[in-house]
């Protein structure tokens, strides 16, 4: 099962401790590299500046811990836990009151057992995770030694990139991030989803588009892509997804684009409602990751997402509890399911004419005989359905609509009625639009 494979790297990449830079993210995209061996790994300096932003410093850490003083008797550890230490702290070696440290200690008093995850990027700053737990069980009457080994100085922001030509220059985007420390959902089921899917990809022989997959830093990481790739991505992009939190097994959950009008949006609307049936619907109201960037006014690129249980809808989101036991194989697998049904959607949503006036005679071609075996009367009425929309005007998914079935399962009748010339593919002018619609 490709979700047993896909689980297995997502273990593999867990225990690293990753930021938005540094040495973590690198290791991450080279492990990725071994699954995908044309994968580019891109840099972009400290201090470049992309939009209204600029790439922060790079940043590393090699231990960070508190001590009870003078005992030394370690009560957090950043080695146990990466997710212990506030992200991009400054360096600190210093002795606290109670007091003094409280200021720097972050916790969830509704998850008592969870690590909260916390990040400083922009702002200098120090300071601690723990559970609700530990905190309870610090004596306040103590002084403790607070040590931060790291880092920040002029390197690199990475990122991973990997274009796979297809016949047509137009693209498939797929974009997702690998900038969060030990969490399974948020962070890893993304880029691994990401990684077998252009495996998939990968292995068609016959892709009508090209693909692109980026593994990026969250937010920086993909306003600095757009600032060197904008007018490309306008130019060539026909459906976008950003790949996030598709590893639990919660049910799919849908967040549009801007407008909710793309046909990345159409695509997924049609394969949730016919092939899923139940699944939770979220505006762009309620965005929360790189399709803030993706979608902004003057990008406007034709991206959605589809996850299993949204960002932020789930306790476990940005905790530890985010781990190996919430995400699963049957998860990650349900998502890859549906991703590759999309993509093969995609690459089949043509639009169709027939090619004979009224209806066709379909007992001298053969195919009451060919589909007696599947259920005669309602394959016949598919069949019949599709050619009755199939004036020159509908693509594979407005079809599909109009028929209320799902597109993935018209692949094949389009592909039965093409090869006995009963439609044909039409024509579209460099805007989209239908030459010729009209039987002729």
């Amino acid at each position: 099962m490709i979700g047993e494979q896909m689980y297995n790297l997502v273990k593999r990449l867990f225990p690293i401790n990753r930021s938005i830079t540094g040495k973590g993210f690198r290791k991450s995209l080279r492990i990725i590299r071994e699954f995908l061996p044309k994968l580019q790994i891109k840099s972009i300096k400290s201090g470049e500046k992309c939009f209204d932003w600029t790439v922060p410093l790079e940043w590393d850490v090699e231990e960070a811990y508190i001590e009870e003083y003078p005992s030394g008797k370690k009560i957090v550890d950043f080695r146990k836990n990466n997710l212990h230490l506030v992200s991009y702290s400054v360096a600190v070696d210093k002795v606290l009151t109670f007091e003094e440290l409280d200021k720097h200690l972050y916790y969830r008093e509704d998850l008592p057992d969870a690590i909260p995850y916390v990040t400083s990027y922009y702002h200098p700053n120090w300071g601690f995770c723990l559970t609700y737990n530990q905190y309870k069980s610090l004596d306040r009457s103590k002084k403790y030694r607070v040590v931060i080994r790291s880092k920040h100085f002029q390197g690199e922001l990475n990122y991973g990139e990997l274009i796979i030509p297809g016949e047509s220059e137009k693209e498939i985007f797929f974009s997702t991030y690998l900038c969060h420390p030990s969490m399974a959902n948020n962070e890893l089921s993304g880029p691994v989803l990401a990684t077998f899917l252009a495996r998939y990809v990968k292995q068609k022989s016959d892709r009508r588009y090209t693909y692109r997959f980026i593994f990026i830093p969250e937010t920086i990481g993909s306003i600095c892509y757009l600032s060197k790739h904008l007018e490309e991505l306008k130019k060539k992009v026909v459906a976008g997804f950003v790949l996030t939190c598709v590893g639990d097994e919660g049910k799919f959950s849908y967040l549009s684009s801007r407008y909710g009008n793309t046909l990345a949006d159409k695509v997924v609307l049609n394969l949730l409602d016919y092939e899923i049936g139940e699944y939770n619907r979220y505006s762009f109201l309620e965005r929360g990751s790189d399709e803030r960037q993706y979608c902004s006014p003057g990008v406007d690129l034709p991206v959605c997402l589809v996850m299993k249980s949204r960002f932020g809808t789930y306790k476990e989101y940005h905790t530890s509890l985010d781990n190996l036991d919430f995400v699963t194989p049957k998860g990650l697998q349900e998502s890859y399911d549906f991703y590759t049904k999309l993509i093969e959607v995609l690459e089949n949503n043509y639009t169709y004419k027939v090619t004979v006036l009224c209806e066709p005679q379909m007992g001298r071609r053969g195919l009451y005989h060919q589909i007696s075996h599947r259920g005669r009367s309602e394959f016949v009425k598919t069949l019949m359905d599709f050619l009755a929309y199939a004036d020159g005007r509908n693509d594979l998914v407005d079809i599909a609509n109009l028929i209320r079935k799902s597109a993935y399962e018209l692949i094949e009748i389009a592909k039965i009625l093409e090869k006995h010339k009963l439609v044909k593919k039409v024509k579209k002018d460099k805007k989209g639009v239908p030459v010729n619609c009209c039987v002729q």
